[in-house]
């Protein structure tokens, strides 16, 4: 039995909960749910060569708290106009391990968003719009900087992807009391509950832990998105609230990102807990390309505790991250409204208090492998 194998088998049972490498999506702050392209959890690569781990994560969040800055806008929910959402989706991966520290995945996402608002159903009644199906596709690859056979209690992995438009960027749905002479209208979807973005993008990430006392490891993981494109053409009506809102017309195709930071502490030779802090959202500004069209920045960070059961090749993980700061700062269109109109702007976005996230995987090693006794006896002591 290879040294290496029994590592990896090892380090499954120590930190399966390294963390769901995931944008958590909160509300209307980021367009669409999203997560790295190289597998959602550490266990996921830690892979010997030809294993495959195969594997679903589901979120779930409802956003409904205003903020614009960092202020909460608690009028919006004693006078009921906020706006809700519900947000459900699966990711659906699979990972192959290339060799030692080489792995790539694929993950298939799917979402079912409904939106609830008065504002845009001509602020008379409160009316849901809906959006299901595919969203955007991500491949990727992922390699170990060390050898896990020389480098028993710490390693880092660098990740590079490839995020495809398949999901829907111009999703409809009836909106009432809008249309010609106050009736519904067909029209796109809000941008957060819009399965996908309509741009080819390109993720960066990354995964560390490090052995820092019997049982606990300290772990490190993100990713950033860069989403070249600037706008993918949907119209978002919002020119028709207001004519100074005619630079959001259409929705851009911003950057996201994610980046989570923690302690995993073993239990027992099956159970792991973790409890770290994550950082996440949709920036200002895009690293390449220009900052066109109507979005909505903001960022969020979270307390994220988990627990995780694993044994064999089979693994289940929960976390529930909960929101202590959330922000909506000024965008390029605010500021661009702000000047030519000379009156402050800044839009608010709505955010939610809590995510729920479980995952479960299982993986299909090509040789039938057996843990070193001495290397599980080490952490269970």
């Amino acid at each position: 039995m290879r040294t290496s194998q029994s590592l990896t088998i090892t380090f499954l049972g120590l930190i399966s909960f390294f963390g769901i490498n995931q944008a958590s999506a909160q509300g209307c702050v980021a367009i669409r749910h999203f997560s790295s392209c190289v597998g959602n959890t550490l266990e996921n690569n830690l892979l010997g060569p030809g294993d495959i781990q195969i594997g679903s994560n589901y979120r779930y969040f409802k956003s409904f708290r205003h903020f614009r800055g960092t202020e909460e806008e608690p009028d919006r929910v004693s006078n009921d106009t906020e706006v809700i959402n519900h947000s459900h989706s699966w990711d659906f991966f699979l990972t192959y391990g290339i060799s030692d520290r080489w792995y790539a995945s694929i993950t298939i996402p799917t979402v079912i968003n409904t939106r609830s608002s008065l504002y845009e159903h001509g602020r008379d009644e409160r009316n849901t719009t809906f959006s299901r199906g595919l969203a955007d596709v991500r491949v990727g690859v992922g390699y170990w900087l060390f050898d896990l056979e020389k480098h028993q209690n710490g390693n880092l992995a660098l990740g590079l992807g490839l995020k495809i438009p398949t999901g829907s960027y111009n999703a409809s749905d009836i909106f009432y009391n809008v249309g010609p002479e106050g009736g519904p209208q067909t029209r796109p979807v809000d941008q957060s509950i819009q399965p996908g973005d309509g741009g080819f993008g390109i993720t960066l990430d990354f995964q560390l832990y490090q052995k820092i006392a019997e049982r606990f490891f300290a772990y490190s993981g993100g990713f950033y998105l860069i989403n070249p494109r600037e706008t993918n053409g949907t119209r978002t009506f919002r020119e028709t609230l207001s004519p100074i809102l005619q630079n959001e017309a259409i929705m851009a195709v911003p950057d996201q990102f994610s980046f989570r930071a923690g302690v995993s502490h073993s239990l027992s030779s099956t159970i792991s807990a973790s409890l770290g802090a994550s950082y996440e959202g949709v920036p200002v500004k895009d690293l390449v390309g220009g900052n066109e069209g109507f979005r909505r920045p903001g960022n969020v960070l979270s307390i994220d505790p988990g627990i995780a059961f694993m044994k064999d090749n089979f693994s289940l993980n929960l976390n529930v991250p909960f929101a202590v700061r959330r922000e909506r700062p000024q965008s390029v269109t605010d500021l661009e409204t702000q000047q030519i109109t000379g009156e402050p702007r800044q839009g608010d976005a709505a955010f939610a208090d809590y995510l729920i996230n479980v995952g479960v995987s299982y993986r299909f090693p090509r040789n039938k492998v057996k843990v070193n006794p001495e290397l599980m006896n080490e952490f269970k002591n």
